[in-house]
């Protein structure tokens, strides 16, 4: 979700035929800036390759308004291709997608009141004291509005833009043969598996009943933690295209950059912690790990969780061998390293040595923090960086290139987003004992 002081007002295109037709003349505009930056160096004696012709400025910034125009599946797929590909990109794509981030349209007041319509009927105003047309926030699929029920209990309603979920489809083939055509995607990778994830996700997403029990599910499983508060279903708002659960005051977790240091290094501890539960004990993850689905109450110190559209399911195999790659980091096994990446899917198996020791060289990296006997000071660590310097090297040696199974991509995403969180709050955590308790537990048990 983006905060709301980012948001700009535009229509979300409705149904296939009108986003398919946006979709077009984006690929028009597109093909006639490539004539005429084609004909301009033809004239200045040169031979431009196509890339070069559809990768200007201007064109970046034409098609990610588009995309961030269209909302749902095109920034869906958009999200993917960041999440899924990241050090294989191109500097132009990764603009495309920093763009796309960082945009946010929210609906006009005559296509929010259509969209209500739709979900409640013409009356709908009688299910609410009161509706707040200002959105709270906004994302891919829909946005979020504050409004109080008849009897007085503040909600936060999730509104889907329309036409999302009937275009998904047709949405995410039209931005892949856009993606394609111009180029920003690397023809060692094939792109049909991102597809196939995307389109997956996108319609999960969208099903916000599906949401709704995640978000009851979550609710009952940490009912007994009093460090997390999860929004209360309110199955009598709740519509297909419409997700209504009880509104809780917060701030934004970035807040506690500026609390005290027992505070910031408890909070990142409970969400560390809360991860490695889903992983291990309810199976049961909720992947996306933008900010916004944090939020810190300051009176009581409590978490908020947000937004359970991308929760996943973790099968008993990934579970098991996320366990079984923690225990070897900890001992610092080295044949049992490798044995547990290639049984996540993180790696190809049967690598040859010298890969098999650039692969090994970035695991140690990550698995020395969990080995450390001092808490990990996630303030001004270079971690990040280091990483991401292996991880561009590795991705210059196509042998390498691999894309892991979806289910191990979102957990790394979901741990890498704790991270950057960790890092932005600077906490200090004892990371390796968690780790070893799970492990630990595990073992015993």
């Amino acid at each position: 979700m983006t905060p709301t002081d980012a948001f700009r007002m535009r229509p979300v295109p409705a149904g296939r035929f009108a986003r398919a037709r946006r979709m077009g003349g984006l690929a028009t505009g597109l093909a006639g800036g490539v004539a005429l930056s084609g004909a301009q160096a033809l004239l200045g004696g040169r031979r431009p390759r196509l890339q070069e012709l559809v990768l200007t400025p201007g064109n970046i910034t034409r098609l990610a308004d588009r995309l961030s125009e269209m909302r749902g599946a095109a920034m869906k797929l958009g999200q993917l291709l960041s999440m899924e590909a990241g050090d294989f990109l191109s500097p132009e794509l990764e603009a495309i997608l920093a763009r796309l981030r960082a945009s946010a349209h929210v609906m006009p007041p005559v296509q929010l009141k259509q969209v209500l319509q739709d979900s409640y009927g013409t009356d709908f105003r009688h299910l609410f004291r009161s509706f707040d047309t200002r959105p709270l926030a906004a994302a891919s699929i829909g946005q979020v509005h504050r409004a109080l029920s008849p009897e007085g209990q503040p909600l936060a309603i999730k509104l889907q833009y329309p036409g999302v979920r009937d275009a998904i489809d047709s949405d995410l083939d039209n931005a892949a043969a856009l993606i394609r055509w111009s180029g920003l995607w690397p023809r060692e990778l094939d792109l049909a598996p991102l597809m196939d994830e995307a389109r997956r996700q996108l319609h999960e997403e969208a099903d916000y009943a599906r949401e709704g029990a995640a978000l009851a599910r979550f609710g009952g499983l940490l009912a007994g933690d009093g460090r997390f508060v999860v929004p209360a279903l309110d199955p009598l708002r709740t519509r297909a295209a419409a997700l209504a659960m009880g509104f809780e005051p917060s701030e934004p977790i970035e807040t506690l950059a500026d609390a005290a240091p027992d505070l910031r290094d408890g909070a990142v501890h409970a969400l560390i912690e809360l991860c490695l539960r889903e992983l291990f004990e309810f199976r049961l993850m909720q992947t996306d790990p933008n900010f916004a689905n944090y939020r810190w109450r300051p009176a009581t110190g409590q978490i908020v969780l947000l937004d359970f559209g991308a929760t996943r399911e973790i099968s008993k195999t990934i579970s098991d061998g996320y366990l079984a790659l923690l225990r070897a980091g900890l001992d610092g096994d080295r044949d049992a390293i490798v044995s547990g990446l290639e049984r996540i899917g993180f790696i190809k198996p049967d690598l040859s040595a010298h890969h098999r020791d650039s692969i090994l060289a970035m695991s140690e990296l990550g698995f020395a923090v969990l080995r450390g006997p001092e808490p990990f000071d996630f303030r001004g660590n270079d971690l990040a960086d280091r990483l991401r310097e292996r991880g561009l090297a590795i991705g210059g040696e196509r042998e390498l290139w691999h894309l892991p199974p979806p289910e191990t991509l979102f957990l790394q995403r979901k741990i890498g987003g704790l991270y950057l969180l960790a890092t932005r709050l600077g906490a200090r955590v004892d990371v390796s004992a968690l780790v070893r308790r799970f492990v630990d537990l595990a073992v015993s048990s």
